[in-house]
């Protein structure tokens, strides 16, 4: 399978409100359960808060990315955990709110979905959480660092990364929030093999949070043209 990791926090994890989605589920589109088993992969894809967890962009990405390439099986990797902030993201690091060590436990479910294929690329999308006047100031480095890491604990040097933006309402919501766009717009151009989207022009469900259940699905194509883009040079 062609492996994709889907890491972040709550809007890649996904939290739009689930509806009855015409698309039967596809075949070629598996996803990593919570107990590391292989399965058809439907909406929600995460587990990170159960009670909470809905349509985040993953599955779209893959439908999309299904569309460019007929005749590829795909395998999801769900990681994300809602309200991570970037420190979340530190081997030993245990998230407060979940009780999860999102990246021990990434590695332990990406070391398994490896058995049956590569990693074709990372999707990432967080922030929110590091939108405060403190953290935004370190933000860039601690990206920097993480990605670093990331590569190399993956042994996956050269395989593309791809950022989203924060939603225009954080930003409207939170003004903290835009140093955070800038960094992650900006980011690509001192980092090879590194990419963003933006979630531009998308709405929230109603909480000024959280994408709603159409634009984390545009967020999910958006996610997948670029990466057309990226093999197609």
């Amino acid at each position: 399978m062609d492996l994709f990791l889907l890491i972040g926090q709550s809007n890649m994890a996904g939290r739009g409100p689930l509806d009855a989605n015409p698309k039967s589920a596809n075949q070629n589109i598996a996803v990593l359960n919570a107990e590391n088993e292989w399965v058809v992969a439907r909406d929600p894809l995460h587990f990170d808060k159960p009670t909470m967890v809905g349509v985040g962009p993953g599955l779209a990405f893959a439908e999309r990315w299904l569309e460019l390439n007929p005749k590829t099986q795909i395998g999801l990797i769900p990681c994300a955990v809602g309200g991570s902030g970037i420190d979340d993201w530190q081997p030993g690091q245990k998230h407060a709110q979940t009780g999860i060590y999102a990246y021990d436990a990434m590695l332990q479910r990406v070391s398994e979905a490896q058995k049956k294929g590569k990693i074709k690329a990372i999707l990432w999308h967080q922030g929110e959480s590091d939108s405060n006047p403190v953290r935004n100031k370190v933000y860039e480095e601690k990206l920097d660092e993480f990605f670093s890491r990331l590569r190399r604990d993956l042994d996956a040097p050269n395989t593309p990364i791809i950022l989203g933006t924060l939603g225009d309402f954080i930003v409207k919501k939170n003004p903290n929030a835009l140093p955070i766009n800038q960094i992650i717009t900006n980011f690509p151009q001192n980092h090879p093999n590194v990419y963003a989207v933006s979630s531009a022009g998308l709405s929230h469900k109603g909480d000024t949070t959280h994408f709603d259940t159409p634009s984390a699905r545009e967020l999910g194509k958006r996610y997948a043209e670029k990466l057309w883009e990226i093999q197609k040079k």
